[in-house]
């Protein structure tokens, strides 16, 4: 889903959970037992428990005053991830992994790409296609539910997967990565949940809430690994600009990823 648990889209205590956007997952004989795991548990989540708050979330609708520390953050985020792709996109064709609602895609949509998006949720893309469909020009998103990494969906230029990841570890993280730049011509730029002091102490104190009491739990990534396993699984690929954002119970960052011969706009 777009982009964004336990806890918040991208953080947050337990107790206090707001919605993610469900992370898509990679064929069965491509990931580990854990991430198949995981997938199904953000399926369920996503699509059903918090659908509404999600919905909510990625709205205009007032909300207290730590989800409205998410929100800002998250809308933080968005702005960094739009800045890292190129300001015209006629012609290009570009994949949101993990749409949830929809608003990435349709601010990248008014840049003229050819946006094909999809997410676990069904409920929260059947939100995207309503809001889409207001405008003629959005509402030529192709909105799918499903799998990100179904082959049939083609080569892209730029693939984009805000806060879809901060769920798995960093292995699995990577995995995604490499299937992700085997059909991508130009960049991808990503969300992960950075190992902070604060982070992994919300990370362990989330355990000790009932299970039905908290959504599924996201995974600090150490910056220093994860580089190092960018490096090795997609040594031709550079590493670009990179931003943390902050705002109350929000922390995620940025990474860009460019594809050989490809040049950051």
């Amino acid at each position: 889903m777009n982009n964004e648990h336990p806890n918040t889209p991208a953080t947050m205590t337990a107790a206090t959970s707001t919605p993610s956007s469900s992370a898509a997952a990679a064929p069965a004989t491509d990931t580990t037992h854990s991430y198949r795991e995981r997938r199904g548990e953000l399926a369920t989540y996503f699509d059903r428990t918090a659908s509404d708050k999600w919905v909510a979330m990625t709205s205009d609708t007032p909300l207290n005053r730590i989800r409205a520390t998410v929100r800002a953050g998250r809308e933080r985020m968005r702005a960094t991830l739009l800045s890292y792709l190129p300001a015209e996109l006629d012609g290009r064709r570009l994949f949101d992994a993990g749409c949830g609602t929809g608003m990435l895609s349709m601010e990248v949509a008014r840049r003229g790409a050819a946006i094909v998006a999809i997410d676990l949720a069904g409920t929260l893309v059947a939100q995207a296609q309503v809001r889409a469909a207001a405008d003629p020009v959005t509402a030529a998103i192709d909105f799918r539910v499903g799998d990100m990494f179904d082959p049939a969906l083609g080569e892209f230029d730029h693939v984009v997967a805000m806060d879809s990841l901060i769920h798995y570890d960093a292995r699995d993280v990577v995995r995604v990565i490499k299937g992700f730049a085997a059909r991508t011509r130009g960049s991808i730029v990503f969300t992960f949940a950075p190992k902070t002091g604060p982070l992994a102490l919300m990370h362990a104190v989330g355990k000790f809430f009932p299970r039905g009491d908290r959504s599924p739990a996201i995974v600090p990534v150490g910056e220093t690994q994860l580089r190092r396993l960018i490096a090795q699984e997609l040594p031709d690929w550079r590493i670009g600009r990179s931003e943390r954002i902050v705002s109350g119970f929000y922390t995620s960052q940025a990474l860009e990823l460019l594809a050989p011969g490809f040049s950051a706009p």
